[in-house]
């Protein structure tokens, strides 16, 4: 049976926000969808980009994966390339002029990485998959014995880095970042807080986003 909760909000989505946003709805069918802004997030049901940043229909291409990781360019590898594909889409058809990658604290994958946990199927599609942040987390060295979290919030941030870079291994990214027509961002998103943070790309430190929380530690307290 259906569930009765996606019903009852389904109801509700068309008396409400349907109603009420039907004429941007018919546009969007008639004349197709063309978004700035793609955000590349992770399935994390607590960080959902359109509800984070607002989003009105068509606004936001939005792809999410576990751990919002962005693998780099492998054309000739023997896989399914899901958020490559994605990419493809975005910015060779739809020509997104931004591209988000949003991370976000308590990320469970990044969890599983960092405590090595023990797969949860035979297949470890997980495991397999948050392999890729290994660089981030060889460049900020061993765990130490008595970390009180600092670290887990560190390889989240770092994660994000690796995924701006593997950005850029992608020739259809590069050629349009160095023409100036498409901009790379790092974001986090505090899930207790909602504090948002934004990676600054001269410094390479995550600030808040909002003035009033300039004075908060970047790395505490979501």
């Amino acid at each position: 049976m259906f569930p009765q909760r996606l019903t009852d909000g389904y109801r509700a989505f068309l008396g409400g926000r349907f109603a009420g946003e039907q004429s941007r709805y018919e546009m969007l069918a008639e004349t197709g969808q063309r978004p700035e802004i793609m955000v590349i997030g992770c399935v994390d049901s607590r960080v959902s980009p359109e509800v984070i940043f607002d989003a009105a229909p068509g606004e936001l291409l939005v792809v999410r994966n576990v751990a919002n990781l962005v693998p780099p360019y492998e054309p000739d590898r023997d896989s399914q390339h899901g958020t490559s594909a994605a990419l493809e889409f975005g910015v060779q058809a739809l020509r997104v002029k931004h591209i988000v990658v949003l991370g976000h604290a308590f990320c469970g994958g990044i969890r599983a990485f960092a405590d090595e946990q023990e797969p949860l199927s035979p297949g470890d599609f997980i495991g397999r998959w948050m392999s890729q942040i290994a660089p981030a987390a060889a460049n900020l060295g061993p765990r130490a014995p008595d970390d009180d979290g600092t670290y887990l919030r560190r390889l989240e941030f770092a994660s994000v880095e690796l995924s701006l870079q593997h950005l850029m291994t992608f020739p259809c990214v590069r050629i349009l970042v160095e023409r100036g027509k498409l901009a790379l961002h790092g974001a986090y998103f505090g899930i207790a807080s909602g504090r948002l943070l934004v990676r600054d790309p001269d410094t390479g430190r995550f600030e808040p986003v909002v003035d009033g929380l300039a004075g908060r530690s970047s790395t505490i307290g979501f």
